[in-house]
């Protein structure tokens, strides 16, 4: 499998009913009117605070986004009359807003109710406060709108590192995988592997909710991981941190022999460390990816072995120019 040409793909819109679906218990969300506007659409991941509209300052108000109506909001209208908060509330309506999410426990008047359900707007209510309501909703439609890709492979989490197995078809992924859950190791996802771009650098993979946790095995067919190795033998999403590309020997091949030089691979803009695995019968492929793991985690905090090594090579080869005998120790070994 050649990641060199994975085909981006980016979701352009979402409708309001399926924003209030996917949110309504995870944020103990309720519509307040209803089912009015679910088939207007959100097109951008932020999110946007209402409060200079609502003021009358309406030449920067991005209009097109989720409207988050908080404690500031709500307390400037409470301190106008009815009729200059009716006046007020339109100035939103002016525009073709998606939807109007109130939090905490701030209220709106019926009136301005009513003048959102007339213009075909939905008004959510939820008991978060305003900064974890943004925090979610952002993180939400960050989700909903990031580039994704789908890889081939099989992802594993090896000692909490995300590895990516990938490698042309037939040459043993699923099987390396299989023996990594084996080993206590668990399950991303196997075959199909939806890779998302959170933020700039952050790589997130799942599984598609038909395959989820099944694995097929060549000459034995398809396998449920959870059942037969339990619930501890999988994860949802992790991050991807390592891809392994398994390769079949050949000796017309340089491979890395002293890791010095770390190569990486570009995943939806992302770098991130690639190894190349040449694999023959015999070779306990999945031990090494447990040292690949290991060894990821090493260099994360600080410690590099291949520089390491480099140093005490340069250090005894220093030592070794001041003195004219090449040999002392092993002259005298007489074992």
């Amino acid at each position: 499998m050649s990641l060199a040409n994975l085909k981006e793909t980016r979701r352009e819109s979402i409708t309001v009913g399926f924003f209030f679906e996917r949110n309504k218990n995870r944020l103990k969300m309720v519509a307040v009117n209803g089912e009015v506007g679910f088939e207007k659409v959100i097109r951008d991941k932020s999110i946007h605070r209402p409060g200079l509209a609502l003021a009358g300052y309406v030449e920067l108000f991005t209009f097109d986004r989720v409207q988050i109506v908080g404690n500031t909001e709500v307390r400037y209208l409470k301190h106008l009359s009815l009729v200059e908060r009716v006046k007020s509330f339109e100035t939103l309506f002016k525009f073709d807003i998606p939807c109007v999410v109130i939090s905490g426990e701030n209220t709106l008047d019926d009136e301005l109710i009513a003048i959102a359900t007339r213009h075909g707007v939905s008004v959510f209510k939820t008991p978060l406060e305003t900064t974890k309501l943004v925090y979610f909703v952002s993180d939400f439609l960050d989700d909903q709108f990031s580039p994704q890709t789908v890889i081939h492979g099989s992802f594993i989490d090896v000692y909490g590192i995300g590895v990516l197995l990938v490698g042309r078809s037939g040459i043993g992924k699923s099987e390396v995988a299989l023996d990594l859950i084996e080993r206590g190791h668990r399950l991303v996802a196997d075959d199909v592997i939806m890779v998302t771009r959170k933020g700039e650098g952050i790589l997130i993979g799942a599984g598609t909710d038909v395959v989820k946790h099944f694995m097929e095995i060549r000459g034995l067919g398809l396998i449920d991981v959870r059942s037969i190795f339990g619930i501890r033998s999988i994860r949802f999403q992790k991050r991807a941190e390592i891809v392994v590309e398994l390769q079949e020997w050949s000796g017309d091949v340089e491979y890395t022999r002293t890791g010095l030089d770390h190569e990486n691979i570009s995943i939806l803009g992302v770098e991130i460390p690639h190894v190349k695995l040449p694999i023959f019968p015999g070779k306990n492929i999945t031990v090494i990816v447990e040292v690949i793991a290991l060894d990821y985690l090493l260099r994360h905090y600080g410690y590099d072995a291949a520089r390491e090594f480099s140093k005490r090579l340069d250090a005894a080869i220093a030592e070794k120019s001041k003195s004219k005998r090449a040999i002392d120790y092993f002259e005298h070994d007489f074992e």
